[in-house]
């Protein structure tokens, strides 16, 4: 068989080892790597129907995948006004009014990434907003995508008037010692009530700017993610897309197991595992154990300095135990959302007696596990439990010296301990990083760029918040390649660059490993290949 893609001067990078291979070409087809050697060798296995791309000595390593992403909801949530760059209320207020200027008669505005620290030390809530938005039907989406400030407009179209009462226990209608909403909802049911109202996208719309959204995925470099939900239309579109070749991502998906699923939606999402198309399957499930630090709706071991964040998501964590048994008896992987102490915490006690049961090798996950005594990390390798990170979380919604949002609610010793990735790695844990795009950028040289630095991306003059916890330049790509493979159960087929491995792979003008990490974000992707073939190409490549 003739190559599909043949690749030539190239520096091919091993992230196992950090070094480059001795080998500088490549040819690959039926989406596999097959031949490694020099460009001579190589070369002459082309015929012409093989691309031939001669990359003039840039940098070749394994595809890059997100460990954590929302491709589908973070499409939809992301249109509209982009607040993420307002750092104070002013700013907001000037935003919002730009927007409704423009805005037709009657039309919703919608905004997402507006960061809580921007209200200091004030409540988060609609009214400082109240005279611009007045008869402005609007909804705001804070960063974390766990929570949305809803105008008094949207509010009273949507009929929400006073407190509601949720299955998932964090939600909530946030009202004022009056029983008045304030417009802050908490968690998806509580959001869900006034999104409702809106007017919604038609199915060709959203459809569209997912397919825009991995294209600009795959021009960042990215080869695949761990696709954390795959509510609506998800796998639908997916599949549209892989059917059409026009999938540019390898996708895996995790479909959501929520409170108050029974023994039925339990088997139904088993008999899932497995179902999808040649570019994505869905393979394990995500569940959520607790909400988020900035709306108090963690679950932590002591309350907050507000006397919150001291619930688990699941009114009775027990069944959220049963069901991780359930699922790791079937030979289901499980993710599990998990922020505060209490929920780590939680989670690993519930795979530690799934595991205690029996049943097939199965390995769970944990994500996000922003804050997590000492006594906790040592676990994660003594249950094989993947520790799924997104360390620019913490460098771009913190500050070093603790006067964010975040810390100030969790207090000096809870906020010391911030992603804790150093701690976690050299625990021995497989620690695996992520964007959780739209939480955060998607573009996956950021996020490696950030295990490094933990500056905030917008100003990297500021200082680390936790520079003891920093990883090196090699684990940051180990992180997003090699551990990645591992965390899906591909080890023996992705993120190395061998014989019989995927061609899955990414280019860039310089290694990684030697660019600093200040510098890094901005190092250029030249090409990504997916499954043998391109799917982004820089202008004269």
């Amino acid at each position: 068989m003739h190559p599909r893609l043949v690749l030539l001067s190239a520096r091919l990078l091993d992230p196992a080892t950090g070094a480059f291979l001795p080998e500088t070409a490549l040819a690959a087809s039926g989406g596999r790597i097959r031949a490694l050697g020099d460009d001579r060798r190589i070369r002459a296995l082309a015929d012409p129907s093989t691309t031939v791309i001669d990359l003039k000595g840039a940098v070749v390593t394994p595809g890059l995948v997100d460990g954590h992403l929302h491709p589908v909801s973070g499409a939809e949530l992301t249109h509209g006004l982009d607040l993420s760059a307002c750092t104070g209320l002013e700013e907001v207020r000037a935003a919002l009014a730009r927007a409704v200027r423009e805005l037709a008669p009657g039309a919703w505005l919608h905004g997402w990434g507006l960061d809580p620290n921007v209200f200091g030390d004030r409540p988060v809530e609609t009214a400082p907003f109240d005279t611009v938005l007045d008869g402005v039907p609007a909804l705001l989406l804070l960063f974390d995508a766990h929570s949305m400030l809803a105008s008094r407009r949207a509010l009273q179209l949507a009929g929400v008037d006073g407190p509601r009462t949720f299955d998932q226990a964090s939600s909530e209608v946030v009202c004022d010692a009056d029983g008045r909403p304030t417009g802050l909802l908490l968690e998806d049911a509580a959001c869900a009530l006034v999104e409702r109202a809106a007017p919604q996208p038609t199915r060709q719309e959203r459809l569209d700017r997912l397919a825009a959204t991995l294209d600009a995925m795959a021009a960042a470099g990215l080869t695949g993610a761990h696709v954390m939900d795959a509510n609506g239309d998800s796998s639908a579109f997916f599949s549209e897309l892989d059917a059409a070749g026009a999938l540019p991502m390898r996708l895996r998906v995790a479909p959501w197991c929520q409170p108050g699923t029974d023994a039925e939606g339990v088997r139904a999402l088993i008999e899932r595992q497995g179902t999808g198309g040649i570019l994505w399957r869905t393979d394990g499930i995500k569940i959520f154990m607790d909400g988020t630090v900035d709306n108090g709706t963690a679950w932590l071991e002591r309350p907050d300095c507000h006397g919150e964040s001291t619930h688990a998501f699941w009114p009775d964590p027990e069944v959220y135990t049963r069901t991780v048994g359930a699922f790791h008896r079937a030979g289901v992987p499980t993710a599990t959302h998990a922020i505060g102490d209490a929920a780590v915490r939680h989670a690993l006690d519930a795979v530690e007696r799934a595991r205690a049961g029996g049943g097939p090798g199965v390995r769970h996950r944990i994500e996000h596990i922003e804050t997590v005594p000492d006594d906790t990390l040592r676990r994660f390798a003594e249950l094989d439990v993947i520790a799924s990170m997104q360390p620019t979380h913490c460098c771009d919604f913190t500050r070093a010296d603790h006067t964010d949002n975040w810390s100030r609610r969790l207090g000096e010793e809870r906020a010391a301990r911030a992603w804790r990735c150093r701690d976690l790695w050299d625990s021995g844990a497989t620690v695996v990083l992520g964007s959780d795009w739209p939480i955060a950028p998607y573009p996956p040289l950021g996020v490696m760029a950030g295990a490094r630095h933990r500056r905030p991306s917008r100003d990297l003059t500021q200082p680390p918040h936790g520079p003891g916890q920093a990883l090196t330049a090699l684990e940051a790509l180990q992180g997003i390649t090699v551990n990645a493979a591992r965390a899906a159960g591909e080890e023996g087929v992705a993120g190395r660059i061998a014989v019989g491995y995927r061609a899955d792979l990414t280019v860039l003008a310089d290694s990684p490993l030697t660019t600093a990490a200040a510098d890094l974000a901005g190092l250029p992707v030249l090409l990504t290949v997916l499954d043998g073939r391109p799917t982004y190409r820089a202008p004269g490549v």
